[in-house]
Formats: structure tokens, C-alpha cells, sequence
């Protein structure tokens, strides 16, 4: 394996293996759009500061879109960009083994 594909699968192991970046992704994947609020209620125990940060770096990455409404108050809504939506299809034959491994 050269250097160059051995760093792109680093690189993308380590943005997934940040914390709560997964849980993230896969609410956004089984649910669809959600609001901000919405997906943290989801998740649980996550802070608004750590999802806020998460969702900015995927968005950086073109995974997760950002949609602004200006209303009162504002609505923001996060969903799946194509890139994401590829990346959760890697991703379910890993749930699925993991289903496995802990039944």
C-alpha cells in the first residue's frame, strides 16, 4: 500500500473515531434532517458545545449540510450531504457486525 492511500484511510479513521462523530452520523442517516435540538435530545448525553463542534467539522468536510432558517426563533437543520450519505453506507456493514459481535 503506498504512503499517500495509507494517510487518506488514517485521515478518515481518525475524523470518524472523534467522539460522537459516529452516533451523529448515524442518527442523520436512520432519521434524516434534523434539528439541532432534536438530534441532541437524541443523543443523550452529548453538550451543546462538543455537537455543535462535531457538526462543524463534518460540515468543513462536506458530509453534514447546514440549513439556516431566520425565524424567531432561528431554526438550524443538519442532514446528510451525498458524501455522507456514502460514507453510512460503509458504515452499516459495520452496525451490522457489530450487532453480531454483541448478541
Amino acid at each position: 500500500m503506498t504512503k499517500s492511500v495509507s494517510c487518506s484511510m488514517e485521515n478518515l479513521l481518525n475524523y470518524l473515531s472523534g467522539t460522537w462523530t459516529t452516533y451523529i452520523l448515524w442518527f442523520l442517516h436512520r432519521d434524516g434532517a434534523l434539528r439541532f435540538g432534536e438530534l441532541r435530545r437524541k443523543i443523550g448525553d452529548i453538550s451543546t458545545k462538543v455537537l455543535t463542534q462535531r457538526l462543524r467539522m463534518m460540515e468543513s468536510m462536506g458530509i453534514v449540510y447546514r440549513h439556516y432558517e431566520p425565524t424567531i426563533p432561528p431554526q438550524v437543520t443538519y442532514g446528510l450531504t451525498e458524501r455522507g450519505k456514502e460514507l453510512t453506507k460503509a458504515l452499516t456493514p459495520l452496525y451490522k457486525l457489530a450487532l453480531r459481535w454483541n448478541a
